[in-house]
């Protein structure tokens, strides 16, 4: 899989490129009226005048694959690569059609997007090239697609320190997923990786779920908010996945109340174990049960007597 970017000025030119192809069919949209090349065009165009300064509105992006993969790559596959590319540009809230074509070998898509988004603002294209070679390289890792025969190493070093931050904890996170059933196991899984996870409150307290309002990743000294590493980290679609503690249930779990660590800025949950670790991974010891402390104090009794003190 590669992608290769274009920008330029002329939305009806793009298009009537993407779709004068024979068998050239959209498989997805967002936003855009699809009846012919003309209403296609309009559209882009419409949504351009909300950012009339911007001289190059339109993105462009073909996304070719391998012909070992032709067999994998459905319409609807295709489709769900693309959209997973995009949210890893940061290629979101804009109109676009997606056109594949059957006129080579290879698999390939065009994407024609709006850079100017639905609301006004522009998407930025800063490091574009440099997060194409980074999205790839994890889509084809992700679905283990063929690599070119020269492509097959990515420098991810080579990326501006905090994109390549944010695609490690990308990769983390859904390794986490994949390797995780409650929250303490995930969590576990991103400390081990030097990634630390922390709730966001909409209250002073956090008694249930629904005072957390979101979540946010910390590594190498960089945070970030969930949404900006990707929309599928949100809270409410991690906590659908992951349980609070697999042996209650999720409204028994909701009940317990989440405590500071003194000094330590992290939540911790008071089930059990402690859910939540402090910021150098290691948790404190939980304190002794009443019957198991005046156990040990009439043992400490009964041997000064033997001895006599």
């Amino acid at each position: 899989m590669i992608g290769k970017i274009k920008k330029g000025k002329s939305f009806g030119g793009c298009i009537r490129y993407v779709m004068g192809k024979d068998n050239a069919e959209i498989i997805d949209s967002d936003g855009v009226l699809l009846g012919n090349i003309r209403e296609i065009t309009d559209s882009f165009n419409y949504q351009r005048e909300l950012n009339p300064k911007i001289k190059q509105p339109v993105g462009h992006i073909a996304l070719s694959f391998k012909a070992e993969d032709k067999a994998l790559l459905t319409d609807e596959f295709m489709a769900k690569i693309a959209r997973e590319y995009m949210e890893l540009m940061g290629i979101r809230n804009t109109q676009f059609i997606l056109v594949r074509h059957h006129n080579t070998d290879n698999p390939h898509c065009h994407l024609v997007y709006n850079r100017i988004g639905y609301d006004g603002k522009v998407i930025s294209s800063q490091g574009d090239y440099k997060r194409n070679e980074i999205a790839t390289k994890v889509l084809k890792d992700r679905y283990g697609l063929t690599y070119a025969e020269d492509k097959g190493k990515t420098n991810v070093e080579k990326l501006h320190a905090s994109e390549r931050v944010k695609y490690e904890i990308f990769n983390a996170v859904k390794a986490a997923l994949k390797h995780s059933g409650t929250w303490k196991e995930f969590n576990d899984y991103l400390l081990r990786r030097g990634i630390r996870l922390e709730f966001v409150k909409r209250t002073r307290e956090i008694k249930k779920t629904e005072d957390i309002q979101g979540i946010r990743f910390t590594k190498d000294g960089q945070t970030f908010k969930a949404s900006q590493i990707s929309r599928e980290f949100s809270f409410a679609k991690l906590n659908a996945r992951l349980s609070w503690n697999p042996s209650e249930s999720r409204q028994e779990s909701e009940r317990k109340v989440q405590q500071r660590i003194p000094g330590g800025g992290h939540l911790l949950e008071s089930t059990g174990p402690r859910l939540f670790s402090p910021t150098n991974g290691t948790a404190s010891e939980e304190p002794l049960p009443q019957e198991e402390l005046l156990r040990r104090r009439r043992k400490k009794k009964q041997k000064r007597k033997g001895f006599g003190l």
